[in-house]
């Protein structure tokens, strides 16, 4: 058989593309979260209760920070929502949550904002949709009111651009400017157009008020996979502004996972984005929190951000003796999920650990020595036995009914001996 011999040549490693936008500084108190530029993409989350009950929001922007949201979007929507803003922020507060707050405004930012500045105070960006500021004469003058706003206080702005809510009389424009055209645009570019246009103009208008550059972020979201490539590689070649991404009305379970994924992984990849949002409709009795893993988890994948130990466990076949290996990787998982808050402070380091749980001899030794700490449970028709990786050697052996709290007992010893701090 004929080998490549010296004709090889070395395949490439896969690496993201470094980002090169400004960067916008999101303050609160003494934390600082930075956007854009060489700083890490930064998960983003939303609440889905009603701000006027600030204790019910509190909690929920605390379990939304606490699952690894670095900005927490809440809605201010009306003079009462308005109101309780620097009540959620003082709860929070108490409660040692020092996540940032981002206000959601439409149609009646600019009211809000002048009229509760309690309010404008407490959040840290403030979300304007350029196409619910207001129509013809009124548009210019109330947007120029939350850019005001925005720099009484000292805030970042997100100006969000959503093709659900676009700008009609910009959009209807561009469509005549196209029908000028020796060979026109197909309909959804001009879409595209109108979207990037909307939020590029409205950043250059803030910044000719005074806003500094370094305190604006874009986004232009839309709910198709492709369309959200398309819109966010010609934002990023029109613009230098830190880029919001996400998938808008996502949708629920494994389509929402999957779509989300799937636009956001190609333009990660390519160094577009440095804040994001999974917009997953919630499963019912499903904790708001999952859209928040889903996101970290896009990051880790693409070897962007690192959040908790990563386990590797096999699909399954019909080697595989049982569903016992099935639960203990969903134990194992669960419970390193569950002690990462504390984790974080008291092991630094402990969300590089890489935990191998595999179901037969197949390839379960070979990824067990690939992991920090694995252990290859035995297969049909195998020894009852579970060989016990460390560090890339077989340490013992498990055997009887308890394998799983033993193990699990193994990795909580691997951590402390490994990465506590020592004083």
């Amino acid at each position: 058989m004929k080998t490549s011999g010296d004709t090889a040549v070395a395949i490439q490693i896969a690496s993201p593309v470094a980002r090169s936008t400004r960067q916008a500084r999101i303050t609160w108190g003494l934390r600082t979260v930075t956007v854009g530029g060489d700083a890490p993409v930064r998960v983003q989350s939303m609440t889905n209760t009603d701000t006027v009950d600030a204790v019910a929001t509190a909690i929920q922007v605390k379990e939304l920070a606490q699952a690894g949201s670095e900005l927490v979007r809440i809605t201010v929507n009306t003079p009462e929502a308005a109101a309780a803003v620097p009540y959620v922020r003082e709860q929070l507060d108490r409660m040692g949550i020092d996540v940032p707050l981002v206000g959601d405004f439409h149609y009646n930012g600019h009211k809000l904002l002048t009229d509760y500045p309690g309010c404008a105070e407490a959040l840290s960006k403030y979300r304007i949709n350029p196409g619910n500021v207001g129509k013809g004469s009124k548009r210019d003058r109330q947007f120029g009111q939350m850019i005001e706003a925005a720099m009484r206080w000292n805030k970042a702005v997100r100006i969000g651009v959503n093709w659900g809510s676009l700008d009609q009389e910009l959009l209807a424009s561009l469509m005549d400017q196209n029908n000028q055209r020796q060979s026109p645009w197909e309909a959804r570019q001009v879409m595209y157009e109108a979207l990037i246009t909307s939020a590029v103009q409205s950043a250059q208008r803030a910044e000719e008020m005074g806003l500094s550059g370094n305190q604006i972020i874009l986004s232009c979201k839309v709910s198709g996979v492709q369309d959200l490539i398309s819109v966010y590689r010609a934002l990023a070649r029109r613009c230098e502004y830190a880029l919001h991404l996400g998938l808008t009305e996502a949708g629920m379970g494994t389509k929402g996972t999957v779509a989300s994924a799937a636009a956001m992984s190609v333009l990660l990849q390519e160094g577009i984005g440095d804040t994001i949002r999974v917009s997953l409709t919630p499963q019912p009795g499903e904790s708001r929190t999952q859209e928040v893993v889903i996101a970290s988890e896009i990051l880790q994948a693409l070897g962007l951000r690192i959040f908790v130990p990563s386990v590797t466990a096999c699909p399954g076949c019909g080697r595989t003796t049982s569903t016992t290996f099935q639960e203990l990787a969903k134990q194992i998982d669960d419970f390193l999920r569950t002690q990462m808050p504390v984790w974080k402070t008291k092991y630094p380091g402990v969300e590089a650990l890489k935990v191998a749980v595999m179901g037969c001899i197949v390839n379960g030794p070979g990824e067990s020595k690939h992991a920090d700490i694995g252990i290859s449970l035995p297969g049909t028709g195998e020894i009852p036995a579970a060989p016990i990786f460390i560090d890339g050697e077989k340490v013992m052996t498990l055997r009887g009914d308890n394998i799983a709290n033993d193990f699990q007992q193994l990795v909580e010893k691997y951590i402390k001996n490994r990465f506590e701090i020592v004083k």
